[in-house]
């Protein structure tokens, strides 16, 4: 897995986005994580940030597309499930609530909101979107919050790394440690 398509900011043209996910297929990726035009979106410009979408998806072939929104600039529940649902309906197979690099990342409100829309399509297509909460979660007690919100609102068959994920590089050691 890498990210591409001018991560952690997203703000390069389209079409050096896409050099970058065809050199990361190229290279032998299976998995690409990109980062939406925040700017864009707030904005309003939700075509565009629907057409980059799709162009990436349409870039990263066959292999498993991330779509990172970084909700916390987003900030408000409206435009995350907006942000959401445009990424979904352009092909993303996970959503992503942040690149991990901003303040706040993920959050169990934006989390919230991703996971109704994500119920919301499954309920309408029958086909499973994942999720991964990424960034700022850094102990047990907060990933299991994440687990939790999952199996409540999604139901088990969504707690596989197939559609769950945590995005928590400082969280493997603190399992460790709790261990």
């Amino acid at each position: 897995a890498t990210t591409a398509a001018a991560f952690p900011g997203g703000q390069l043209p389209l079409h050096l986005k896409l050099a970058e996910i065809h050199y990361a297929v190229e290279e032998g990726a299976d998995e690409v994580d990109v980062v939406i035009s925040r700017g864009t979106m707030l904005a309003g410009e939700y075509e565009i940030v629907s057409s980059e979408i799709e162009a990436m998806r349409q870039a990263a072939g066959n292999l498993t597309l991330k779509v990172i929104l970084e909700t916390g600039e987003l900030k408000q529940p409206d435009i995350i499930a907006r942000a959401s649902r445009i990424a979904i309906l352009a092909g993303a197979d996970f959503i992503k609530t942040s690149t991990g690099k901003t303040t706040p990342a993920a959050t169990p409100e934006a989390m919230y909101v991703m996971l109704k829309v994500i119920a919301d399509y499954y309920r309408n297509t029958g086909r499973m979107i994942g999720i991964k909460p990424a960034g700022g979660i850094a102990d047990v007690k907060s990933a299991m919050g994440y687990y939790r919100m999952v199996r409540e609102l999604l139901g088990t068959p969504w707690l596989s790394p197939a559609h769950f994920r945590i995005g928590a590089s400082r969280l493997a050691d603190r399992i460790a440690e709790t261990i």
